[in-house]
């Protein structure tokens, strides 16, 4: 089966914006077991999904953005086609890697860019799609108030 990331709308059947409920029913509509092999989280505040987390298929799923397959090329080949679309900046606090204006976050546990057998360092482990103001700080989420921006969910 093949997943598509929508930043800032969702990965198939979730979107963000979606009460807890609704998110449950949508995560039921996916084949039986493929919700634990691609490994759907959700994370909400007040109520709605304000983040979608992508998990390393353990199956022959894919899961894409810009067609680009996030999980089954290298992480620096991966961080090299996004980078042609988005911002993809290098996070200060691990080895993965984050378009803050889609919010669109890649992670790794550790970086092995030079040997493909350590697959956790060598691919990408996880994606997370969220809202564009996700991981502001308070001063950064009052600016955006004050600018007369939308305050995340």
């Amino acid at each position: 089966m093949e997943f598509v990331l929508d930043p800032p709308h969702g990965v198939g059947p979730l979107r963000l914006g979606m009460t807890i409920d609704q998110a449950r029913v949508a995560l039921g509509t996916l084949p039986s077991g493929l919700e634990l092999s691609l490994g759907f989280g959700v994370g909400p505040t007040r109520d709605r999904v304000n983040g979608i987390e992508v998990w390393r298929p353990a199956d022959r799923s894919v899961v894409r953005y810009r067609d680009v397959d996030l999980f089954g090329l290298p992480a620096l080949e991966v961080v090299e086609r996004l980078r042609r679309h988005v911002d993809l900046r290098p996070n200060e606090d691990d080895d993965g890697f984050t378009a803050r204006e889609l919010y669109l976050a890649l992670w790794r546990p550790f970086a092995a860019d030079d040997d493909p057998d350590e697959e956790q360092g060598y691919f990408f482990q996880s994606a997370l799609l969220a809202r564009p103001c996700y991981d502001d700080t308070p001063a950064e989420a009052a600016a955006r108030l004050a600018a007369g921006g939308q305050p995340g969910y």
